[in-house]
Parts: C-alpha cells; sequence; structure tokens
C-alpha cells in the first residue's frame, strides 16, 4: 500500500518547524561613554537642543522667560544669541543649511529662523508637545514629544509625514546621524541608538559617569551634538557647567575618565 502524503500538513510542519529556528530580535549593544575632552558650559543654560553645523555650535535653552537661542563655538561664548519671548518655551533644535527650526514645549509652534543671523522668518502650529528635533540626510524632519514615537515632518511645511514606534517614552533630545536617531531619555542617563527606519533599538549608551563631579543645582542629562567628520559626539545637561567631548564604547574598550 502506497503512503498517502497529505501536502499541507506537510508544508506547515516544515514552515512550523523554521519558524521555531527563526534567530530571535538582536538585544541592543551596551555602550558607555569614553570622554575624550571637559570644556566649559554656561551653568545657566537650561539646555533643550544641541547641534553643529559645520564648526558652530547651536543651542536651545529653555524655561519661560529664560529661553533663548545661542550660535558660537564649543567651550566659548555664543558669537550671536536671541531671546525666545514669553511665554514661550524653548525645546530643541535642528539647522538645514541657512535655516534652523526651533520648537516650543508646550505652545504647539514651531520657529523658523534664519541660521546666519537667528533672526525668526516666520511660526508654524503643530500639535501637541515638543521635544526634540533632528533631520536626516534628505532633510526629513525627525521629532519627538515625550512619548515613546518619532515623528517625522517636511522641512519646508513642518506637515507631518508619517511616525515610528520605538518601544521607550520619554524621548527628548534628538540628533540624526544618517539614519540612526540618537535620543535622551528624560530623567536618566541613558542615551538610545535609534534605526529610525524601524524605530528597532539597537544601542543603549551608559553616560551616567558624567554625572560624578554635579554640582547642586545640576538638572538632568539633555544634549548631543555629533561631531562633524568624527565619531565623537559632545554631550551636556541643563545648568551643567561642564559639556565633554566623548566616544560611544563597550565598557570594556573604555579608558581615560
Amino acid at each position: 500500500m502506497r503512503t498517502r502524503i497529505v501536502w499541507p500538513l506537510v508544508a506547515a510542519a516544515l514552515l512550523g518547524g523554521c519558524a521555531g529556528t527563526q534567530a530571535a530580535p538582536a538585544q541592543p549593544e551596551q555602550l558607555t561613554v569614553q570622554v575624550l575632552e571637559t570644556l566649559p558650559h554656561d551653568s545657566a543654560a537650561f539646555t533643550e537642543g544641541l547641534e553643529y553645523s559645520g564648526t558652530t555650535l547651536y543651542e536651545s535653552r529653555g524655561l519661560e522667560g529664560k529661553s533663548a537661542l545661542t550660535a558660537g563655538p564649543a567651550g566659548g561664548a555664543p558669537a550671536k544669541q536671541v531671546t525666545v519671548p514669553s511665554p514661550l518655551f524653548a525645546e530643541g533644535l535642528t539647522v538645514l543649511g541657512p535655516k534652523l527650526w526651533q520648537l516650543t514645549w508646550r505652545d504647539g509652534i514651531a520657529i523658523e529662523r534664519d541660521s546666519q543671523t537667528l533672526a525668526e522668518l516666520r511660526r508654524v502650529r503643530y500639535d501637541g508637545e515638543g521635544w526634540g528635533l533632528c533631520h536626516q540626510p534628505d532633510g526629513r524632519l525627525v521629532m519627538s514629544n515625550g512619548s515613546s514615537k518619532l515623528t517625522f515632518r517636511d522641512p519646508q511645511t513642518f506637515a507631518v509625514t508619517g511616525s515610528v514606534e520605538v518601544g521607550q517614552d520619554q524621548l527628548n533630545e534628538l540628533e540624526c546621524v544618517g539614519d540612526t536617531v540618537y535620543a535622551n531619555v528624560w530623567q536618566t542617563d541613558t542615551i538610545l541608538r535609534i534605526d529610525a527606519a524601524t524605530g528597532r533599538i539597537t544601542a543603549k549608551i551608559d553616560a551616567s559617569r558624567l554625572r560624578t563631579s554635579a554640582r547642586p543645582g545640576e538638572d538632568v542629562l539633555n544634549g548631543i551634538a555629533a561631531i562633524p567628520g568624527t565619531d565623537e559626539f559632545l554631550l551636556t545637561g541643563k545648568l551643567w557647567q561642564s559639556s565633554f567631548r566623548v566616544k560611544f564604547v563597550p565598557e570594556n574598550q573604555r579608558t581615560g575618565t
């Protein structure tokens, strides 16, 4: 008697076996900071956004009645500074060539500025809160609002063009490096490295050693800027007296501070 093969059942078994042997998603790398240099930082600056454009460091400073935008050398006095009128509370920023965008917290206003003079050009309304902002190589804006979602926006109109779920809330200040987004997690010493296409967290960076010499009155880690032409970053925090030029490395590769 010839054995009868039930092909749908065999196929299902084979598929089930393949599915059972699929590799689990890679766990995020566990990284830390290697401090290369310590620089002065204005301890009165409530840092909400930090970004380089060329050799110029832009910083968005928060607090109602004290919000501002500065531009100048890292570790030095700002070459340019403008105030953000009360009651606006400034948040993240990103620089796109001749122009830049600066967020506000709960005011629902994005301010477009001239990146050379810092002069305000126009205001655009958006829904919800504004926390962090950066841009990808094609100019697309990436924005956080304190949730676990990153929102993509058009660089000209500021209109929403999409979003991605990250799976970690309290996403704050952002820095885009190619298609990767680095995000400070508010009220922690953790920075996440995120694949912007999928929202997958590819690394968790422990920056707690930067807080070992924190003074009373200093607030949380918040401020991350990729240094152009290098694999280094500048990190600081709200009301910190120092900023730090760092590399992100595995713990067993760390040297120095």
